[in-house]
């Protein structure tokens, strides 16, 4: 062993968590680009594009004859996915189901899976071939328009891009879900892509908002209504995140003595109907939907889920309500615009970068493809040069091959033509030779040389260049509006601000109910306002913890010390007798501990959200409404703070009382009014917390706690000031009793 092997410290030293770190991100953009994202310039993943150029190389053409996807996933894994068969075949048969993908890539022969969740048939028992919006993607492939890298095993070659004719990424969409990030992209209407993409050719500076009053939202290939705004569409498409309100498609249908029944003709994009008529089923049989009183599918080719009221009597509008409230005929669309730019970088787009950069692309494709044009132009003119010669020396030529034991080096070396001319010479048949026309040579050069004029032209003229990528999407939008899915299926009919309502707004029997949490987290109903709290039932060791009065008709609110926000409908409490149900298998609200109010919800009604650091604002209880089991975040806390009470503001002043008992009073005027946010500074401190805040009219005069607090009217004044300011103390009398909330003067 030699000396500097003896000795450690002449070898490097490496970090563990250095190479940790660098083999994480190295995995993670392994992920990233090999895996999870979308290539912007072709929208596809590599498995996608594997599998489409395999099938093009097996000449799976529209007009061919199917063949085995057996056979087409073993050469995509043999040859270039060596990543198991499973993920090869849910790709290819994705690509043929016409509810998954807007456009459908490849033809399919067999069982490939149905909108009601069932699984293609296993692959021995399919056939594909490539769809016609396939060939659009891959022309041009071999005419050098893309680069090609060698494949896992270095046996063969294959392209790191396909050529794409239309912007395949917005029109079939995509997701996947990768290291830290994740993507989520709708379809789209593909004549007004291409529509979009030949104004940013005309006009390079439009904006979002110009380019959405043509993409005027995603078009699913199940069809749907869109609920939301313009303005809200246009904040997707230029924040690239956000969400489509997206509702099932429906018609009512009139019956015989009075009666009807509703029928569901297209559902939300991604949603099973198998599964969609189990939940209705469900809900019908637990009471949840109490206006609906049978469900059945009796759909053939097209959809068709009938659903039938309790009586006739019962109000249209309110059974949609509560459909489209508990079931997934009414669904969010998350949009998540993260692509990769250039094969490599990820990054969240506009709608007008991911156009643009597709427009690039189909740019940078016509000049290579002209400059490999050229290329060939070229070389054909040499060969006719060449074959020109020998048209006039034919005897000579025949001769010299007849005679000469080096044919090809005599006739260079006699004619001084190139290596390449005498190939095309001596490669000629003896049945060529009489078409060897001295005419038809020299009209195919002249041609040919004025191509090549165009070519060498259009190289050197941008705009040249950008008036053909429009002539060609022009080509393009022409056939593809003859085709049968050109027509959008997604309507666009925004929903009015407001006039949005809930089930609990239209719920049958209404009536009044004290809802019971205890401090243990079980949670029940009582019927009726006038209970003692005696009267509540709890299991040893657990106690009251909040009690609230409404009606049955309300939802019921939850503010927690995180911050967050829940809705509870009276409907999802068993109407069991006993200790109730736990809330935490209900709502998302994790530790019972944290919930710091409770609410009965009235429309319009507002309130003051504050935090044990001093900080506040106003919120309408619309805002607090949650659709989902794991709330809404509403008060952006910081470090070290909670949330302690939201108080309903039913005056015009606001008490607010320190832990070092300063009591300060302002108006509620002060206060802004916020769907989410950190608040504002409600009253200073040094070292000190709020412990309670309350809401109060001077014209209270029959408040309890008013009357302790001052013992004259015009008292309020000394403790009135502005909002943010220390305060002064408790009156004297009050400092012995140790408040930790004005409840406590009760």
């Amino acid at each position: 062993m030699s000396k500097e092997k003896d000795n450690p410290s002449s070898q490097s030293l490496i970090s563990i968590t250095d190479e940790m770190k660098k083999s994480y991100l190295d995995y993670a953009m392994s992920v990233i680009v090999s895996r999870a994202l979308p290539d912007v310039r072709d929208g596809l993943k590599p498995v996608h594009r594997r599998i489409l150029y395999a099938m093009n190389q097996l000449r799976l053409y529209p007009q061919s004859n199917f063949r085995k996807c057996s056979k087409i996933v073993g050469e995509v894994m043999g040859n270039y996915h060596p990543h198991g068969d499973k993920a090869i075949y849910d790709a290819l048969a994705r690509f043929a189901q016409d509810f998954s993908v807007r456009y459908p890539l490849i033809e399919g022969q067999g069982n490939f899976g149905n909108i009601d969740g069932d699984n293609p048939a296993a692959q021995r028992y399919t056939e594909a071939r490539l769809s016609k919006y396939s060939i659009e993607l891959l022309e041009g492939l071999n005419e050098d328009s893309v680069d090609f890298k060698e494949t896992y095993d270095s046996s063969g070659n294959e392209p790191s891009v396909l050529p794409a004719n239309f912007p395949h990424l917005l029109a079939n969409g995509a997701s996947g879900i990768a290291v830290g990030m994740a993507t989520s992209i709708p379809p789209h209407n593909i004549l007004e892509l291409l529509k979009a993409c030949m104004l940013l050719i005309d006009k390079p500076n439009s904006t979002i908002q110009q380019l959405s009053e043509i993409v005027i939202g995603p078009d699913f290939p199940t069809g749907g209504i869109i609920l939301d705004n313009k303005e809200d569409i246009i904040k997707v498409y230029t924040d690239g995140k956000g969400s489509f309100r997206l509702r099932a498609k429906h018609h009512i249908e009139d019956l015989k003595h009075g009666n009807w029944q509703l029928v569901i003709d297209e559902i939300p994009y991604q949603v099973q109907k198998g599964r969609l008529i189990e939940k209705i089923a469900d809900l019908i049989s637990g009471k949840k939907l109490s206006l609906v009183q049978n469900v059945r599918d009796e759909s053939a080719e097209e959809i068709r889920i009938v659903i039938e009221p309790r009586s006739r009597n019962v109000e249209k509008e309110n059974l949609l309500t509560s459909l489209y409230q508990f079931t997934d005929l009414e669904t969010k669309v998350a949009v998540n615009l993260n692509v990769l730019i250039d094969g490599i970088s990820p990054k969240v787009s506009n709608l007008k970068e991911l156009l643009k950069t597709f427009l690039d692309h189909r740019r940078e494709i016509l000049i290579r493809k002209s400059a490999h044009r050229l290329e060939n132009i070229d070389k054909r003119l040499e060969i006719i040069e060449g074959l020109l010669q020998a048209y006039i020396n034919l005897d000579r030529i025949i001769n010299i091959i007849r005679e000469e034991d080096d044919p090809k080096s005599a006739i260079i070396e006699e004619f001084g033509l190139s290596e390449l001319q005498v190939e095309s010479i001596l490669n000629l048949r003896l049945r060529a030779l009489r078409r060897l026309d001295e005419e038809l040579l020299s009209k195919e050069q002249q041609e040919l040389m004025k191509e090549r004029q165009t070519l060498e032209d259009l190289l050197e003229d941008q705009r040249l260049q950008w008036k053909n990528v429009k002539n060609q999407l022009t080509l393009l939008k022409k056939k593809f509006a003859g085709y049968e899915l050109s027509e959008r299926q997604t309507l666009l009919e925004p929903e009015e601000e407001g006039s949005r309502v809930t089930f609990q707004d239209v719920t049958i029997d209404d009536f009044p109910v004290t809802v019971v949490l205890s401090e243990n987290g079980w949670i029940r109903s009582y019927k009726g306002h006038s209970l003692d709290n005696n009267s509540f039932k709890f299991r040893d060791g657990d106690g009251l913890k909040f009690a609230a009065q409404l009606s049955r008709s309300q939802q019921l609110l939850f503010i927690t010390s995180e911050g967050r926000s829940f809705s509870l409908s009276l409907d999802q409490l068993k109407k069991d007798k006993g200790y109730g149900e736990p809330l935490n298998l209900i709502i998302g609200t994790g530790n019972v501990t944290s919930i710091v109010s409770i609410m009965p919800f009235n429309h319009g009604t507002k309130g003051l959200i504050f935090s044990k650091k001093g900080l506040g604002f106003l919120v309408d209880f619309s805002s607090l409404q949650s659709s989902t089991k794991t709330g809404k975040q509403i008060f952006e806390l910081s470090e070290g703070d909670k949330v302690i009470g939201l108080k309903k503001i039913n005056g015009d002043n606001v008490i607010v009382l320190s832990s070092s008992f300063k009591m300060l009073i302002f108006s509620v005027k002060e206060l802004p009014l916020l769907k989410k946010g950190k608040g504002v500074r409600l009253q200073r401190y040094k070292g000190e917390t709020l412990l309670d805040a309350m809401i109060f009219s001077q014209n209270q005069k029959d408040n309890v706690i008013l009357k302790k607090l001052f013992a004259k009217h015009e008292d309020v004044r000394f403790w009135t000031g502005k909002r943010g300011l220390v305060g002064k103390m408790l009156p004297k009398k009050l400092l012995k009793k140790k408040m930790t909330k004005f409840e406590d003067l009760l």
